[in-house]
């Protein structure tokens, strides 16, 4: 008889942790829509002059869509301020092609350091980390979260090796 007590003693454990598990995801949720909520009305003067800067700049399109990974591998489009030129997928192929050194630099991180396709205006906006405040309409939509990890790309999930299901678990 005590084997079926301890039994029920620790189902009754699993059910407490299972509900306070569901309710922090549902005050996180909550959190999340609220701060994002003000976020964007409170920022919407700083929205309506990033977006009138770069199309005075640059042209359309205002925003960035990248394919990123999300919680249990969902894939969602990423939302930013566009900081790089409108013709950077050729002029970054044309750079590739041209130098070794960069080509090695692209494969290593998947970056440039000192990136001749970010327009004037996206490397301010990229070193402010204002490039990224319409990814809180990701947030509202339920794709990411204000607290959380970055959002990687398919590419990126090799690097996580066998902790990918780990980082799966949450949202970005």
């Amino acid at each position: 008889m005590l084997y079926a007590y301890d039994s029920s003693v620790k189902q009754e454990l699993e059910l407490r942790k299972v509900r306070h598990f569901r309710s922090y995801f549902v005050f996180k949720r909550t959190f999340d829509i609220v701060f994002s909520i003000l976020v964007l009305f409170f920022l919407l003067p700083a929205f309506a002059a990033i977006s009138l800067c770069i199309l005075i700049s640059d042209g359309r399109p205002v925003f960035y869509r990248q394919k990123r990974i999300g919680r249990d591998g969902r894939v969602f489009d990423c939302l930013k301020f566009r900081t790089m030129r409108r013709d950077a997928d050729r002029l970054l192929k044309e750079l590739l092609d041209r130098n070794p050194v960069l080509l090695q630099e692209w494969r290593a991180c998947q970056k440039l350091r000192d990136d001749p396709r970010i327009h004037p205006i996206g490397r301010f906006l990229r070193v402010s980390s204002l490039d990224e405040l319409p990814q809180f309409v990701n947030v509202l939509k339920g794709e990411m979260s204000v607290v959380g990890p970055r959002p990687i790309v398919e590419d990126e999930m090799v690097r996580y090796g066998e902790r990918i299901n780990d980082y799966l678990l949450m949202k970005p």
